[in-house]
């Protein structure tokens, strides 16, 4: 039984050889590596039809959370200034024409990572 056993797990399974092109063999390394699989497990992946995810939009999800954290912050200063909070007393309106240009340019940020994730 233990045999039996030893022979299911993957070191010991069948192996497949291959034979690619150096153009194809340089495609699917590239592709492994986006992905943060090893070659192996990016094949197998592939082979039997399993969606294969790439790092590169973990990456995005993490830049999409950072702008999203930072309109947070920038909106909490407009709000403080539109509640007429006492913290705020000092702002000019150059102050927040300013942080108005920031939200735009954070909103305007948020749109290009998305945008570089629907295009993939």
């Amino acid at each position: 039984m233990n045999d039996e056993k030893k022979m299911t797990t993957r070191k010991h399974g069948r192996h497949l050889r291959v034979p690619v092109l150096p153009d194809e063999e340089a495609a699917i390394k590239r592709n492994a590596a986006a992905t943060g699989l090893s070659i192996a497990a990016y094949l197998r992946n592939v082979g039997v039809g399993y969606e294969v995810r790439g790092i590169l939009d973990l990456v995005q999800v993490q830049d999409l959370a950072r702008v999203n954290g930072d309109l947070g912050r920038l909106g909490g200063l407009l709000k403080l200034w539109l509640t007429n909070d006492e913290r705020t007393a000092g702002f000019t309106p150059a102050t927040i024409r300013a942080l108005l240009a920031k939200i735009e340019a954070t909103q305007d940020e948020l749109r290009a990572v998305m945008s570089r994730i629907v295009r993939g």
